[in-house]
């Protein structure tokens, strides 16, 4: 019992140290933790006694456990110092701005990472949580606790089943969005200072995430047109002690690009037989411009070792924020750190996704984004080869939203990005995709996105001013550039 509270209380203080309850916050009762936990009351209050020991809780008569004020336990002259500034901080201040920009009134909002929200059906959306709400009387209906709704569960088998791909419904954990699928993922497989195989460039969400989780990144390259490189990979496995890789199969963020049919057994089968358990970041997999859906990588999946992470945030209902893993063997793992992490996910948004997907239409709506988005695609992508300088590369997904532009490499796109905020266009530059520079001379280009109404009303679609603006500018920063050069 003594090195089970002490594990209890150390795991409090920590959350408090890194400010998930903070001064004045009410940490779970005692008969909550001990179900949380799966220990005794009696070790509960233990630890909660050790905390309050050490200044780090305090009790209220009637009330619970409230986090005290703590700052006298950082030493005097650890506050005076100046702290250095990350290069993750750096970044994960550009992914910042960007997101601000793109959402605080950019009439081109290029940079966002989300479609264009006018291309979701909001409306049955609507219907379908103004249904759920109605009938929402029992009581499970308000905390619905992990893997999740399993009425949401089954519509998300039922899918995996029609594409060929066997996955229980006890293996489905329904997550806050991607993000949170991919950290419990990530979490589950690795401990702090293990090395995880990225791609190279990497969604800035990934990078994040192993910042926070203090991993260590190898990166391996992905090519625009044939995805990640299958040799790099396996040398990087070869080379290294890997304990997790983490991949985007299908129109990777920023690239576009997918592995190859052909290849996707391969990868499987290469990590297997280092057992290294792979991430499947798979949230754009619903978006392609073919006939069929590309096979995920967990379709080859014969060992429960790939993790497979979707959301309906890309192609649904983005401020739902519900995702979920495929998590194969580490569903119970899973589970039970996500009950001690976020706890649940939103009862009525489950409910709603449920209900909408239950009615009909989800595969109409499907088909008609997909067309709207090759569409957009094939438009954006003919204008900027027109406009771009003869040296410019571009990527051709085969799906997605997202265009990956190269420009010579003596332009760095950050300057790119603040020569067009005061026109109000934004771009998702390079820098946010690694930490050593390789890809300033680079951009992510948001092709949903045709730009907004105009005070009059009228939506400026056809003309794409916004992408004559970033050609304008990119001439503007090459002579710059040139200048430069030559003195």
């Amino acid at each position: 019992m003594q090195m089970r509270y002490r594990d209890i209380a150390s795991w409090i203080e920590t959350q408090i140290q890194q400010r998930v309850w903070q001064v004045g916050d009410r940490i779970p009762s005692v008969r909550e933790m001990s179900r949380l936990q799966h220990v005794s009351p009696m070790t509960v209050m233990r630890a909660y006694e050790q905390l309050e020991a050490d200044g780090w809780v305090e009790a209220r008569p009637r009330s619970g456990f409230f986090v005290r004020p703590h700052y006298n336990k950082l030493a005097v002259d650890a506050l005076a110092r100046p702290q250095a500034q990350s290069q993750w901080l750096d970044t994960h201040q550009d992914v910042l701005d960007v997101i601000s920009a793109s959402h605080k009134g950019a009439y081109y909002p290029f940079g966002s990472a989300f479609p264009d929200p006018q291309l979701f059906p909001m409306q049955a959306l609507g219907r379908a949580m103004a249904r759920v709400l109605r009938h929402s009387s029992h009581p499970d209906h308000f905390t619905i606790l992990p893997p999740g709704y399993i009425g949401l569960r089954r519509q998300i088998a039922q899918r995996y089943l029609r594409q060929g791909i066997k996955v229980s419904i006890d293996e489905i954990i329904i997550t806050n969005g991607a993000i949170e699928a991919l950290s419990l993922s990530l979490a589950a497989v690795t401990k702090p200072g293990d090395k995880v195989i990225i791609e190279a460039p990497a969604f800035y969400g990934v990078l994040q995430t192993l910042e926070r989780l203090q991993l260590k990144a190898v990166p391996v390259a992905v090519d625009p047109e044939t995805g990640v490189d299958i040799h790099a990979l396996e040398h990087a496995l070869a080379s290294h002690s890997i304990s997790a890789c983490w991949l985007m199969s299908n129109f990777h963020n920023p690239t576009g690009a997918s592995i190859p049919a052909h290849r996707r057994p391969d990868v499987v089968s290469i990590l297997a037989a280092y057992q290294v358990p792979l991430i499947e970041d798979d949230v754009y997999g619903e978006l392609f411009f073919s006939e069929a859906r590309p096979m995920p990588l967990k379709a080859y999946d014969t060992q429960g070792s790939v993790l497979h992470c979707g959301s309906f945030s890309k192609q649904l209902a983005p401020g739902f924020r519900v995702g979920w893993i495929a998590a194969g063997c580490y569903a119970m793992q899973i589970e039970k750190r996500q009950s001690v992490s976020s706890l649940a996910v939103g009862a009525p948004n489950q409910l709603a996704i449920a209900d909408y997907l239950k009615q009909g239409g989800y595969d109409s709506h499907l088909r008609r984004l997909r067309e709207t988005l090759s569409s957009r695609h094939e438009v954006i992508r003919t204008r900027l080869k027109a406009l771009l300088p003869p040296s410019t590369v571009m990527s051709q997904p085969t799906g997605g939203y997202f265009l990956w532009i190269m420009l010579d490499k003596g332009i760095d796109t950050r300057d790119l990005f603040q020569a067009l905020r005061p026109y109000g266009v934004t771009i998702a530059p390079g820098a946010l995709f690694a930490s050593d520079g390789r890809f300033n001379h680079c951009f992510r280009l948001n092709v949903s996105i045709v730009g907004r109404q105009n005070a009059e009303g009228v939506n400026d679609s056809q003309s794409l001013e916004g992408l004559t603006q970033i050609a304008s500018s990119i001439s503007a920063l090459s002579v710059h550039s040139t200048v430069t050069a030559e003195y």
